[in-house]
C-alpha cells in the first residue's frame, strides 16, 4: 500500500454559524495565498449572492492550501461544507471526497442539532475527527463544559455493538478563527489562544488525518462527487481519484449509475490551487480534480480504466422529508416582470437542478404544468425558488408538505430534533407553542446565565410556519435549530396557524381609504397603490376564518363639509414577507406567486364563488 505524504483531504463540518468559512479564510491568509495589502471580501468561499445575503454556506466548495513543513510542502485540500441541516446532501457528498474532518463547535453554544448530524455521518464512515473549539474569546464562552458535551455526543452516537472506541481519542484544538489563532492548550474562558497563528491546528491535522493511500499499479478509479459548469468547457465533473492516474486527453470508461459502461475522452483536466482551477496534465490518487468532456455525467458515477472498468459504489444520501408543488404562474398579473413563463422552461430547470443536487427529487403531479419538488427542508426549497426567481422565472409555489412513508403497514412521518435557546421568561411560551404541534420535550438545561436550552422531538409538519411565530413570541431573542431525526408513526392532527386570511374580492389598485378601514380587521400585507386581484391574500385576519374584502374601495365625495374632514388618518405600515415567511404562512388552500419583482400570497382557487362551492360540497 503506497502513501501520498504530500497531501491531506479534509472537510470542515459544524452547525450553522460556528465559524467554518471564517477559519478557511484565516488558513488562506496565513498560507500566503493573498498579498498583505490585497483587498479580499470576508468569507471569500461564499461566492453565491444568496450565501452573502443570508450569511450561510449553501454549496460545498473546496480550496487547496499549500503549507510549508520541515519535511517539505504539503497540500491541504479543504472542503468547506454548509452548516444548515437543509443542505445536508452537500455535507454527505463532501465526506466522500475526504479522509478526515475538522469538527467545529462554538465555545458558547456547544454542540447543536447539525453538529450531531455531521458527526454521525463522519463516524459511520470511520473518518478521524479533530475537534476545534472555536470562538474561545467570546465573553460567554464555557470551554470545559462544551468539551464535555461533545464527549457525551460522541458516546451517544457510537454504535452500542461497536467495540471500536478509538473515535473517542480525538485531539482538541482551541481556536479563534476570526483572530487567526489556535492552541493545544485550553485558554481561560473569554481569552485568546496563546499561539499567534494557526500552526498548531495545521500540525494537528497533519498528524491526525491520514494521507491518501492507494495500490501501486491499480487501474483507474475516480468518483464524481459534484458538478459545476464553465462558460468555455461546459459541464465540469468534480472527482476524487481513488486509484490510478488520470491524464488530459486520455480515454476512460464512464461507468453510469444505470450499469452502462461507455468510453469517453477527457478533454480537459483542472486542479485547484488556492481559490482557482488551473490546467493540469495529470493527477494521481487522492487528488481532487475537475474534468471536462462528458456533458451527461452525473454525481456518484465512476471514471475507470477502459480495459478493466471497476465502478465504485454510487453515492447514497438521506431521502427528502419536505415537498412543495412548483408550477407556472397562473395569476392575472403573470408575465409582467419575468421572461421564463412556460412549463417547458420550468421542467428543464428543475431537471437541471436534480443533476447537480443529489438531495432534490422532482415528481410529476396530475397537472401538466406543475411538479412536486422534494427536499430536506423549507430553507433548501426556498433557496431553489429564490435562485429561479432571480433567473427570470415566474412561479406558483404551494404550501410545504411532509413526505410520508408506509412502514410495516403504518403511516409514518418525518420527525425533527429541535434545540431552542431562550431567556428564562420565555420557557412557558415555547412549551405552550410546541404542545399543540405534538412536540415532546427530551431535555431542559438551565445554563445559569439567564438562558435555558430545550431539546424537543417535533413532527416536521409541526415546524412548518413555526419560526415566524417563535421569533414574534420571544421578541426576537430566541434561537431555534432543528435537524432531521427519523420517521415515527403519524402523530394525528396538528393545530398550527390560528388566524385566517383577508382576501381581495376584485381586481384593482389598493386605496388608502380602504386600508384605513381594513387595518382594524387584521394585519395588512399591501399598501396604497398596490395592484391586487380577486383571490389575492392582502392580510391576516384577526379571527380564525377567512374574509373576502374590498381593498380598492374609494371615498365617496359630497358637497357637504364634515366637521372631521381635516383629521389626519394614520395608516399602519404593511407587513412585508420574505419568501420563507410567505411559504410558512400558507394554508393548504393557499400558495405563493413568485416573480422577479414581487412575492404575493393568493388562494389556490381565485374565484370567490368557486371557493364557496367547494366549501359547500365538503359540508
Amino acid at each position: 500500500m503506497a502513501v501520498r505524504s504530500d497531501l491531506r483531504n479534509l472537510a470542515i463540518v459544524a452547525h450553522v454559524d460556528h465559524g467554518k468559512t471564517t477559519l478557511v479564510d484565516a488558513l488562506l491568509w496565513q498560507s500566503g495565498v493573498f498579498r498583505d495589502n490585497q483587498d479580499v471580501a470576508e468569507r471569500v468561499m461564499d461566492s453565491l449572492d444568496l450565501e452573502r445575503e443570508k450569511g450561510i454556506t449553501i454549496l460545498a466548495k473546496n480550496t487547496a492550501v499549500r503549507w510549508e513543513t520541515k519535511d517539505g510542502p504539503v497540500t491541504l485540500n479543504i472542503v468547506d461544507t454548509p452548516g444548515h441541516a437543509d443542505f445536508g446532501g452537500e455535507v454527505e457528498r463532501a465526506l466522500e471526497m475526504v479522509d478526515g474532518v475538522l469538527l467545529l463547535v462554538d465555545a458558547a453554544e456547544g454542540p447543536l442539532p447539525q453538529t450531531r448530524f455531521v458527526l454521525r455521518k463522519a463516524l459511520r464512515k470511520r473518518l478521524p475527527v479533530v475537534l476545534v473549539v472555536n470562538k474561545v474569546d467570546r465573553p460567554d464562552s464555557r470551554i470545559a463544559e462544551v468539551v464535555n458535551q461533545t464527549y457525551e455526543l460522541f458516546l451517544d452516537l457510537l454504535d452500542d455493538d461497536s467495540s471500536d472506541t478509538s473515535a473517542l481519542d480525538f485531539p482538541i484544538v482551541y481556536a479563534s478563527a476570526r483572530a487567526g489563532r489556535a492552541s493545544l492548550t485550553q485558554p481561560a474562558d473569554g481569552s485568546l489562544p496563546d499561539s499567534p497563528d494557526l500552526r498548531p491546528l495545521v500540525e494537528t491535522i497533519l498528524t491526525t488525518i491520514p494521507p491518501p493511500t492507494y495500490d501501486e499499479g491499480a487501474p483507474l478509479q475516480a468518483q464524481v462527487t459534484n458538478l459545476d459548469a464553465s462558460p468555455y468547457l461546459g459541464r465540469l465533473a468534480l472527482c476524487r481519484i481513488h486509484q490510478g492516474e488520470l491524464t488530459r486527453g486520455s480515454t476512460v470508461a464512464w461507468c453510469r449509475a444505470n450499469g452502462d459502461v461507455r468510453l469517453v475522452r477527457v478533454t480537459d483536466l483542472l486542479m485547484t490551487e488556492a481559490l482557482d482551477r488551473v490546467p493540469a496534465d495529470k493527477a494521481g490518487p487522492g487528488d481532487l480534480v475537475a474534468i471536462a468532456g462528458i456533458p451527461d455525467i452525473t454525481i456518484g458515477e465512476t471514471l475507470a480504466d477502459p480495459e478493466n472498468p471497476k465502478p465504485l459504489p454510487v453515492i447514497r444520501v438521506d431521502e427528502p422529508s419536505i415537498s412543495v408543488t412548483i408550477g407556472i404562474n397562473t395569476s392575472p398579473l403573470a408575465g409582467q416582470s419575468g421572461d421564463k413563463l412556460t412549463a417547458r422552461l420550468l421542467k428543464n430547470r428543475l431537471d437541471a437542478e436534480t443533476l447537480g443536487n443529489v438531495s432534490i427529487r422532482v415528481r410529476p403531479t396530475d397537472r401538466p404544468d406543475t411538479w412536486e419538488v422534494q427536499g430536506r427542508g423549507e430553507l433548501q426549497l426556498a433557496v431553489l425558488v429564490e435562485m429561479m426567481r432571480r433567473e427570470g422565472f415566474e412561479l406558483t409555489v404551494g404550501k410545504p408538505q411532509v413526505v410520508t412513508r408506509i412502514i410495516d403497514g403504518t403511516l409514518h412521518e418525518p420527525v425533527e430534533r429541535v434545540t431552542v435557546d431562550v431567556p428564562e421568561e420565555y420557557v412557558g411560551v415555547v412549551t405552550q407553542m410546541l404542545g399543540p404541534r405534538r412536540g415532546r420535550m427530551e431535555q431542559m438545561v438551565n445554563h445559569g446565565t439567564g438562558w435555558v436550552r430545550l431539546d424537543y422531538l417535533v413532527p416536521a409538519r409541526g415546524l412548518i410556519g413555526f419560526r415566524t411565530d417563535f421569533l414574534t413570541e420571544t421578541r426576537g431573542t430566541g434561537l431555534l435549530h432543528h435537524v432531521f431525526e427519523g420517521y415515527q408513526p403519524w402523530a394525528g392532527d396538528l393545530r398550527t396557524r390560528a388566524r385566517g386570511s383577508l382576501v381581495a374580492d376584485r381586481r384593482g389598485t389598493v386605496t388608502a381609504y380602504a386600508c384605513f378601514n381594513l387595518q382594524e380587521r387584521g394585519t395588512l400585507f399591501v399598501g396604497p397603490g398596490t395592484e391586487v386581484y380577486e383571490g389575492m391574500i392582502i392580510g391576516e385576519n384577526a379571527r380564525a376564518e377567512d374574509m373576502d374584502v374590498n381593498p380598492c374601495r374609494e371615498r365617496k365625495l359630497t358637497n357637504i363639509r364634515s366637521s372631521t374632514a381635516e383629521e389626519l388618518e394614520r395608516l399602519a405600515p404593511p407587513r412585508h414577507m420574505s419568501l420563507e415567511q410567505a411559504l410558512e404562512f400558507c394554508r393548504e388552500d393557499e400558495c405563493v406567486e413568485v416573480t422577479p419583482d414581487a412575492i404575493r400570497l393568493r388562494k389556490t382557487i381565485l374565484s370567490r364563488s368557486e371557493r364557496e362551492k367547494r366549501r359547500a360540497r365538503r359540508r
